[in-house]
């Protein structure tokens, strides 16, 4: 797997024009026979709060693979605009079986679509975990490019979803650096209030994904080992330290639920987890 650490010089510290106007072309990028690191999935199992038993890995630590591949398709050539201040819009997992950790895996990305919007140009990755030649999992992750003169959307509403059972969960300062520690990401803006302050933030920012993961952690009560598919929308950034809001409520076929602010009115992420046929 490539490393995140001399992805990020590039992205970080490398000058790129601006965009070309160009569509995005098909990129495709592949890691075959990719080991898993037990020390690694125990870490992220403690910081995101998943039960982890020593074997079925948490289901969204296959992103942390995928995102290794995203990060080499953002310092591809064709991609003419810095990366500093891309927006990662939503995210889509599904687990088609639970994936042990001793499994071989091949992880394949690919950008597939890109498109002008109201806010700026939005592009598609689509990634696919193989256990040899069975698919046993995938995402879409679809991320924003900002063009300057394009309108900004209103701040989002929470939804009418029933606001029950709360929970609330404590976010410390250093949390961004404990999941860079077990991902791999290490993101300037989720590291440090300084070094968040040097890209625009007054605070130091928690990943999008870790907010994804400690939700999914949260409903592994009611997967088990069946198959499914979770759906998150990213709303507003979430500053540390703070406290967040949690809850679920259960739909056709699964659960929706949201992360809201301490007040529980404004929305950090709101999703959908519904089980598969398969």
């Amino acid at each position: 797997m490539p490393s995140l650490f001399t992805l990020y010089r590039k992205i970080f510290f490398s000058r790129k024009p601006g965009w070309d106007q160009q569509p995005l072309p098909t990129i495709v990028v592949k890691a075959p026979e990719v080991a898993l690191s037990a020390e690694k999935v125990k870490l992220y199992a403690k910081v995101c709060e998943f039960d982890f038993d020593g074997q079925i890995i948490p289901p969204t630590y296959l992103y942390v693979l995928a995102f290794r591949l995203h990060a080499t398709i953002f310092t591809h050539k064709a991609i003419t605009f810095p990366l500093i201040g891309m927006i990662h819009l939503k995210n889509s997992i599904t687990v088609h079986r639970p994936v042990k950790l001793d499994e071989k895996l091949t992880v394949q990305c690919e950008l597939t679509e890109s498109r002008t919007t109201d806010s700026g140009l939005e592009f598609d990755l689509v990634s696919k975990v193989y256990a040899g030649d069975e698919l046993v999992w995938q995402a879409l992750s679809t991320y924003l490019y900002r063009i300057e003169g394009k309108k900004r959307t209103r701040p989002p509403r929470a939804s009418a979803m029933a606001w029950e059972n709360v929970q609330q969960w404590q976010l410390s300062e250093d949390l961004g650096r404990q999941y860079a520690k077990a991902s791999g990401d290490y993101n300037l803006i989720h590291l440090h209030p300084v070094l968040s302050k040097r890209f625009g933030f007054e605070k130091v920012l928690a990943h999008g994904m870790w907010s994804k993961a400690r939700s999914m952690a949260h409903l592994m009560q009611f997967v088990g080992d069946k198959p499914f598919t979770l759906d998150v929308e990213f709303k507003l950034p979430v500053f540390m330290p703070s406290e967040v809001t949690f809850a679920f409520e259960s739909i056709e076929g699964g659960k929706c639920f949201e992360m809201r602010d301490a007040k529980g009115r404004r929305p950090h992420l709101k999703g959908e987890l519904k089980y598969l046929n398969d």
